[in-house]
């Protein structure tokens, strides 16, 4: 059969979701199997997009393709690439709060995290003034809008972040292979296609392993209910910092995380699950952007993780998760983030709260659900995009 090597692998994939170490009932691991589902897709769109020759720009996770503690701000991005072959990029910038470009010299696996070879913002492109722009990338690419293709070069990613869900919104992008520009690939064939079948097949597993891997790489080893100062997020961008750590509440539990409000065009906090995912951040509230947040009058931002409702703005919802992982994130930054810009972690009781919130106001029921409606608006409408 042509496609029981990737029957074979969606077998695999369910022993691993099935074993899984942190799997302790029902709930983990129907999850698990949604997780399942998620990358399943997702291994088959990249795998149909694997083409350095006819590249085009594959939505790298979403919604329902969730991997790599997926940011809920943010639209990802990516094109496979040939380091011997020229490319050109149109696009045009929307208003979101960041858009970033990076070139790497593969993909993520259980073992290494790819090397950056190139990453940039849109502060070093010169668009027309409507946003309009055009990069050129290649081995020999100099001038304006242009970047060289170091040897290796495998992977473009693009990330577009979102900071105001209600009022930016996203732009246009496009990728062509130059000497390819007006030709067509060759014709499907079976022998193609069984070969993609494989590697969606290797895409599926690798993916389940590879974060798996990362998460206890970089998150499980820390003491829980901790958060590291702020670093430069491993295989990141230049101008991107990130604090992590993993959280274990009990119902009555609350983290309370406090950070500055900073100066950064795109600063978020968010939760995830034991999956390595994103936690639902349509009908939850399981992040939030400084616009979205409620700053105090000294300038601190100061969240509530916490399974149970404290009727507080900046709660983090649980959603029947005691354990999970917490990520901020801070984007486009002008200078190097210190200890003192990252957060402060305290574990209370959710009934001694109104103590360590002394400027929370309580909010109502009705006016929560409008927060959750703007939410499940924005998504919507961010995914059209």
């Amino acid at each position: 059969m042509l496609t029981q090597p990737f029957a074979d692998a969606i077998l695999e994939a369910e022993q691993i979701i099935a074993t899984a170490p942190h799997v302790q009932g029902e709930q983990d691991l129907a999850e698990g199997y949604d997780y399942l589902a998620g990358s399943i897709r997702a291994a088959v769109q990249m795998a149909w997009a694997y083409d350095r020759d006819f590249p085009y720009f594959v939505r790298s996770t979403g919604p329902y393709t969730k991997l790599g503690l997926d940011n809920p701000d943010t639209l990802y991005f990516h094109a496979w690439l040939r380091d011997d072959a020229e490319y050109l990029v149109t696009g045009r910038r929307g208003s979101t709060a960041d858009l970033s470009f990076q070139i790497l010299d593969g993909d993520y696996t259980p073992l290494d995290v790819p090397d950056s070879l190139a990453a940039f913002d849109d502060r070093e492109l010169e668009c027309d003034a409507d946003g309009s722009f055009r990069i050129r990338f290649g081995p020999d690419c100099t001038g304006r809008n242009a970047f060289a293709l170091a040897p290796g070069s495998a992977m473009l990613v693009v990330r577009e972040v979102f900071s105001d869900w209600a009022t930016e919104q996203p732009g246009m992008l496009r990728i062509e292979r130059v000497d390819r520009i007006g030709q067509a690939p060759p014709q499907l064939s079976q022998r193609a296609l069984a070969k993609r079948y494989g590697v969606a097949g290797k895409i599926l597993i690798s993916r389940l392993k590879t974060f798996h891997a990362f998460a206890e790489r970089f998150y499980l080893g820390l003491p829980v209910n901790t958060l590291t100062p702020p670093r430069l997020t491993p295989g990141g961008l230049a101008t991107q910092y990130s604090s992590v750590g993993h959280y274990q509440l009990a119902d009555d539990q609350a983290m309370v995380v406090t950070v500055p409000a900073s100066g950064a065009p795109y600063q978020g906090i968010q939760l995830g699950s034991m999956w390595y995912v994103s936690l639902d951040y349509i009908h939850h509230q399981t992040s939030l952007t400084v616009p979205q947040a409620r700053i105090d009058p000294d300038r601190l931002i100061r969240y509530v993780i916490s399974e149970r409702d404290p009727g507080v703005p900046n709660w983090l919802e649980c959603t029947g998760h005691r354990r999970g992982y917490v990520q901020l994130r801070w984007q486009r930054v002008s200078r190097a983030l210190t200890a003192a810009d990252g957060p402060q972690v305290d574990i209370v009781d959710v009934a001694d709260l109104p103590k360590v919130l002394p400027h929370h106001e309580p909010i109502e029921l009705a006016a929560y659900r409008k927060r959750i409606a703007a939410r499940q608006a924005a998504v919507a409408a961010r995914m059209l995009g």
